[in-house]
C-alpha cells in the first residue's frame, strides 16, 4: 500500500509544467528567469538582531489557561553575539459571556520590566474567525498564540540595530496584529520557515524555482518590491519566503554558513533556543502551582480537562 502511495505522489509530481505562475495576494505572477538575482557577498559592519518567541500552557481548563510567554533577540555584528535581551510574562485567560457569546479577556504579569503588549488587545471573541478552527468555538489557550506573535513584533519595534529579522511573515493573521505591525520601522525583515504560497498548477514555488535556478550561488528571486524566494547559502537545499528590502540579504547570506541548518541564518536558530520554553520549565511552574495547599480550587478546574492526559498515559 506504501508504494503505491508512493507511486501515486511521484506521477502528481511529475504532472507538474516547468512553466508556471506564482499565486501571491490574489494576484497571479508569471514565473520568470530575469527575475533571479545573485545575492552578493559583502563584508558589512552593520548590526543585525534576530528576534523569536516561545511559550508553554501552564494549567488549563475550558474556562481558564494560565501561559508563560518569552521572546528574545541575538544582536550579531561580523557574525558575533554582540549582546542580547529577553521578556517574559504570564497570561492569563479566562472566559465570560459578552452579547450571548462566549469572549476572552487577558490579564499581562510582566516578570521583567512593564508589559510591552496592550492586553486589551487580547480580548477577542471565541469565535472569531483568526482563531477559531473550522466553524468550531476557538480553545482558550489560543489567545497565549496571539500574545506571543504580539510581543515578538514589540520587541521588533523597540530593539537597537540596524536590520532586525523575525521568524515568519509580516502579515497579519490575528485580529489587532495590524496595530503591531505598523509600528515597525522600515530595517524590520522576516524569513518564513515554511510557505503557503502555491502556483497555479498547485506545485510548491519553492522547489520549481530551486529547479529552475541550479546555480551553486545564493540567489534572490523577486515576487514584489517587498517579498521574495531566497537561496541563502549554495549548498543549501531549502528555499525560503523573504520580506524586507533586498539590500539587506547579503548579511544574511553572511550568517548563513552554520552546519546546523544550512542555509539558514544561525541568528535565528540561536533566538529560537533563547526563547524557547523546555518541557522541563514548563512542568517545573505547573508543579509549583498545583502542589500549593492554598491552590487546591484551581486543582479541581483542572480534573475536568485532564482526560486526555490519562488516556496518554494508559498508551
Amino acid at each position: 500500500m506504501l508504494r503505491q502511495i508512493s507511486q501515486q505522489l511521484k506521477k502528481h509530481f511529475s504532472s507538474f509544467p516547468i512553466t508556471d505562475h506564482i499565486i501571491f495576494n490574489r494576484k497571479i505572477i508569471e514565473i520568470n528567469k530575469d527575475n533571479f538575482e545573485t545575492i552578493p557577498e559583502n563584508n558589512s559592519s552593520k548590526s543585525v538582531a534576530f528576534v523569536d518567541g516561545g511559550q508553554a500552557e501552564i494549567i488549563s481548563a475550558g474556562n481558564f489557561c494560565l501561559s508563560f510567554i518569552r521572546v528574545g533577540a541575538f544582536v550579531f555584528q561580523h557574525n558575533l553575539k554582540i549582546r542580547d535581551c529577553r521578556h517574559e510574562f504570564y497570561l492569563l485567560t479566562t472566559a465570560r459571556l459578552e452579547n450571548d457569546d462566549i469572549a476572552y479577556e487577558s490579564k499581562i504579569f510582566p516578570l521583567n520590566g512593564p508589559a510591552i503588549i496592550d492586553e486589551s488587545q487580547l480580548s477577542i471573541s471565541s469565535t472569531d474567525a483568526t482563531i477559531r478552527i473550522g466553524i468550531e468555538r476557538a480553545s482558550i489557550n489560543a489567545v497565549a498564540n496571539m500574545a506571543r506573535r504580539f510581543a515578538e513584533l514589540s520587541l521588533c519595534a523597540n530593539i537597537d540595530a540596524d536590520i532586525i529579522m523575525i521568524d515568519g511573515i509580516l502579515e497579519p493573521s490575528f485580529r489587532n496584529e495590524e496595530k503591531y505591525l505598523s509600528k515597525l520601522p522600515e530595517n524590520v525583515c522576516a524569513l518564513a520557515k515554511s510557505s503557503s504560497l502555491f502556483t497555479a498548477s498547485g506545485n510548491s514555488p519553492a522547489i520549481l524555482l530551486n529547479r529552475l535556478n541550479p546555480e551553486k550561488s545564493c540567489w534572490s528571486y523577486v515576487i514584489d518590491r517587498a517579498n521574495f524566494f531566497v537561496k541563502l547559502h549554495p549548498k543549501a537545499k531549502h528555499v525560503f519566503r523573504y520580506t524586507g528590502k533586498k539590500e539587506f540579504l547579503h548579511l544574511l547570506a553572511t550568517n548563513s554558513n552554520d552546519a546546523l541548518f544550512l542555509g539558514y541564518p544561525y541568528g535565528l536558530i540561536a533566538a529560537d533556543k533563547f526563547a524557547r520554553v523546555s518541557n522541563e520549565e514548563k512542568m517545573s511552574l505547573k508543579m509549583k502551582i498545583i502542589l500549593s495547599a492554598e491552590n487546591k480550587d484551581i486543582a479541581e478546574y483542572l480534573s475536568t480537562a485532564n482526560a486526555h492526559d490519562i488516556l496518554d498515559n494508559l498508551s
